[in-house]
């Protein structure tokens, strides 16, 4: 035969806190795991774009580099120092 035991409300209103604490952690930790979803999605989409501009930045240095030859281009200034061989 089974021996029942009644918990002091003391024990019982510990294990209903502890048990609260577990479920709103629980809730935490879904709500930053889907922030993460978000910042990842986000992420996929600013290397997208930054493989684009590098795409971009490729063909107008092949244009230029066809228009005035090989050479370093200084933004500042808008000047072409050639490559000497």
């Amino acid at each position: 035969m089974e021996q029942v035991t009644k918990l002091t409300e003391q024990e019982l209103t510990q294990l209903r806190e502890l048990r609260q604490k577990q479920e709103t952690l629980i809730s935490n930790f879904g709500q930053i795991e889907y922030q993460i979803q978000l910042l990842e999605l986000e992420k996929e989409k600013f290397v997208e774009q930054l493989e684009n501009i590098q795409k971009e930045e490729k063909k107008v240095a092949d244009e230029l580099s066809s228009k005035y030859g090989n050479g370093s281009i200084n933004i500042e200034d808008g000047t072409l120092t050639k490559q000497q061989f």
